[in-house]
């Protein structure tokens, strides 16, 4: 999905194109100008969960400094969520700065978040953390640019294991997919907790391409080439994309030994697009 910054500046933004959303702390400047250079797609600030009690109000204004001059890449902040004592200032301070997307955190209700956008100005990005979210996951899209599974929040929520797998939360991520693509919005996939396991990292990313999901958040800049690897089509499939779109003349047909249709075509299409953007 292409949005547009409804504030200070016109940027447009290819959420579809967005493979790696790193979240980083805003109340820590080192991670800031590291993140610069990083080369994730896109950055979350994060005033929520990352940020202790004490440092809230630091944080806010960090960010702001932060998001005033410009990045390579678009830049979100994650506001504290509706009901907490730090949320009305968080949105005044986003509808004020320069950020590109505004990421609201345990979101359960359409009308809020359709009033959060409306208050700053900003495109939203909705995090779906909670079995509430995710029965109402249809409901918020509509007013978002995208969606974001919260996969450690909802596992919290749902009282699972420490250990638990992402096999009891499939189901859930698979709702949230199909309550963003019937929206017509994008659709990031949740985090992978452990910074040292790099093949366990490949494994998650590949298995939330396979659900559906535009990219992943990332919680260190080393996951990003990594994420990039896993979202990006391989050789194999550009190369079948690209014949099948060669090959096909309308109505179905046959190619190789398949039968296809526009649906197949356009599917095709949307990889060799991705692959350019």
């Amino acid at each position: 999905m292409t949005v547009q910054a409804e504030a200070k500046n016109d940027k447009q933004i290819d959420l579809f194109a967005v493979r790696s959303v790193l979240f980083l702390p805003a109340s820590n400047p080192r991670a800031i100008a590291k993140a610069r250079e990083a080369g994730a797609d896109l950055v979350v600030l994060d005033l929520e969960d990352a940020v202790k009690a004490e440092d809230k109000a630091a944080a806010r204004s960090a960010a702001v400094e932060a998001v005033a001059t410009a990045w390579a890449m678009p830049v979100a902040i994650r506001v504290n969520g509706a009901g907490t004592e730090w949320h009305s200032l968080d949105l005044d301070a986003v509808a004020g700065s320069r950020a590109d997307l505004v990421v609201v955190p345990r979101a359960t209700s359409a009308h809020i978040v359709g009033d959060i956008r409306k208050t700053v100005g900003k495109p939203v990005l909705a995090m779906i953390e909670t079995a509430a979210g995710v029965l109402a996951a249809a409901d918020i899209a509509p007013e978002t640019a995208g969606l974001i599974a919260g996969t450690n929040d909802l596992r919290a929520d749902l009282r699972l294991p420490l250990d638990a797998t992402r096999e009891p939360i499939s189901a859930s991520l698979q709702l949230i997919v199909l309550a963003a693509r019937a929206a017509g919005v994008a659709a990031f996939d949740g985090v992978f907790n452990s910074l040292d396991d790099e093949q366990g990292f490949r494994a998650e990313a590949r298995d939330g391409r396979r659900v559906g999901f535009d990219g992943k958040s990332l919680i260190h800049p080393n996951q990003i080439a990594p994420c990039h690897e896993a979202f990006a089509p391989s050789a194999a499939e550009l190369e079948r994309a690209q014949a099948l779109v060669d090959a096909f003349h309308g109505g179905a047909e046959r190619f190789g030994n398949e039968m296809i249709e526009r649906m197949h075509v356009e599917a095709a299409q949307r990889v060799l697009a991705r692959a350019r953007a």
